[in-house]
């Protein structure tokens, strides 16, 4: 279990415990965390999952795939460097303390 902390654009922050196996984005959804749409329920078909990764835990993360890739571009304000998709990111013991920034809002 991993505790993470969501942080919608306002500033408000929601550390939660996330179960190993389950995605950010289920973290969030499971939690009511706002700011974290999740139209396509984590098929990795829309970018409503979009957040902004804490720099210092970008290069933990296993590299984005094509698919998330190409899905980025569609969402709203992408840094090139932090943005990632929460349906592709799984949680994992090593992803304890993880910190994610909701853009001001998911396309």
């Amino acid at each position: 279990m991993a505790k993470i902390t969501y942080i919608e654009h306002n500033g408000t922050e929601h550390v939660v415990e996330v179960a190993n196996g389950l995605t950010v984005m289920e973290g969030a959804r499971d939690n009511n965390i706002p700011g974290i749409e999740a139209d396509c329920g984590g098929a990795c078909a829309c970018s409503t999952c979009h957040v902004y990764v804490a720099k210092e835990w970008v290069a933990k993360l296993s590299p984005a795939q094509d698919m998330e890739l190409d899905m980025l571009d569609f969402a709203y304000e992408p840094d090139p460097e932090r943005s990632r998709l929460t349906c592709q990111i799984k949680v994992t013991d090593e992803l304890d303390g993880l910190v994610v920034q909701m853009p001001e809002r998911q396309i």
